[in-house]
């Protein structure tokens, strides 16, 4: 005769069991049926039967709230559909730069399943690369994190974004930008114009010219188009950017500049060394109107110009840790030597506030402040002579 205080399991509720070869309880909740007709379940394990029954407990707790948490799905998979679907309208290189930043992170606890990843792994992992990764890389990493998790939370994979919770450490401190000298930026167009690149200029020697003596982004010559340019004018219009949408980084960005007649002159030469690439090319050529292009017409990819550019920095004997975006440095700090008021090097800059000038951009050529001790002279120097004419007298 059957005990009659052991109930039977009703319809649709939890199963509870002891596993002998795991020597665990197992717990398993119905999840309804499958496309194929299988029953779905998602089980749980514990060394006690109420450990079982509250992990249950907060499965069924996140059905009610609509959650459909997978222990398969982990975070590396929520930063890659993240990537794929979350941004959309960001051109390939923002979606590169991302994927970049964020793959830090995702070495480290990328196989965890999302469900299960804590504030805690998150806030160790960010911990760890703060010995590697400067304050800035960290961020972007971080950003990446919690932005992918908030994309899997509208997809009701997850309950709550635990990175959010997190504030990434300081890192180590990133590389400081430089500037070149007045004697150095010298140096380094006279490389670019060294004749033994194959009997020709330097094929970047036009961009190096324009961006010191300009000011320009890179990402905005990358995108300098001919019909922008008047080299009758000596003007070129800078509305365009290598950016997503093709605009400038802000609206005061949008500039028109006086160019110095060594750009002018550089820039015909370059004009004159793109015709050949033309006629070379043939049908492979791309007519895409760019001033800066490969042999074929395509617009120049930024690691390669980094690469150019170090041949360049090598050849003028200043070694091979410079990059492109210093010579905007450069040409700011000649201007701020040269006596120019700050407001008008933001304006030829076009920079949005004048602060960023000051703050980020000036490195000044004469690193010592003078003024004081010009005062100080005026002041003094009088005194100064009729001391020496008193002690002589004495």
């Amino acid at each position: 005769m059957a005990d009659a205080s052991v109930r039977r399991r009703g319809h649709g509720e939890d199963a509870i069991y002891f596993a002998a070869d795991k020597n665990r309880y197992i717990g398993a909740v119905s999840l309804g049926f499958g496309p194929d007709g299988k029953r779905l379940r998602r089980k749980v394990s514990g060394k006690t039967k109420q450990e079982v029954r509250d992990k249950l407990k907060a499965i069924h707790a996140e059905l009610d709230a609509g959650l459909q948490p997978s222990a398969g799905y982990t975070v590396r998979a929520a930063v890659d559909d993240w990537l794929e679907h979350g941004l959309s309208g960001r051109s390939a290189r923002t979606v590169q730069l991302y994927r970049d930043g964020v793959r830090p992170l995702t070495d480290r606890i990328g196989a965890r399943p999302l469900c299960k990843l804590s504030a805690a792994d998150v806030r160790s992992a960010l911990a760890a690369l703060s010995q590697q990764l400067s304050t800035r890389s960290l961020q972007i990493a971080h950003n990446c994190l919690v932005r992918a998790i908030r994309h899997a939370e509208a997809d009701d994979l997850v309950g709550r974004n635990v990175a959010a919770l997190v504030r990434p450490p300081a890192g180590h401190e990133g590389r400081p930008s430089k500037a070149l000298s007045v004697e150095h930026a010298q140096r380094l167009l006279r490389a670019a114009a060294d004749e033994r690149h194959g009997g020709v200029l330097h094929p970047l020697h036009a961009y190096v010219v324009l961006l010191l003596t300009t000011g320009l982004r890179p990402e905005e010559a990358r995108a300098l188009r001919w019909d922008h340019v008047d080299l009758d004018a000596g003007t070129v219009a800078v509305w365009r950017s290598d950016r997503a949408g093709g605009d400038t980084k802000t609206p005061k960005s949008r500039r028109t500049l006086r160019l110095a007649q060594i750009a002018v002159d550089a820039l015909r030469q370059r004009k004159v060394a793109q015709a050949a690439d033309r006629l070379k090319a043939g049908e492979l050529w791309h007519d895409t109107g760019l001033v800066f292009t490969t042999t074929i017409g395509t617009m120049l990819d930024q690691h390669n110009i980094r690469r150019g550019f170090r041949q360049i920095t090598r050849a003028a004997g200043l070694g091979d840790e410079w990059v492109p975006r210093e010579l905007r440095h450069t040409f700011v700090s000649i201007m701020s030597a040269g006596g120019v008021p700050v407001e008008e090097i933001a304006r030829l800059a076009g920079h949005q506030q004048t602060s960023t000038t000051e703050l980020v951009y000036r490195r000044e050529l004469r690193p010592v402040i003078t003024t004081g001790a010009e005062i100080m002279d005026r002041i003094f120097l009088s005194l100064d002579s009729r001391l020496s004419v008193h002690r002589s007298q004495v």
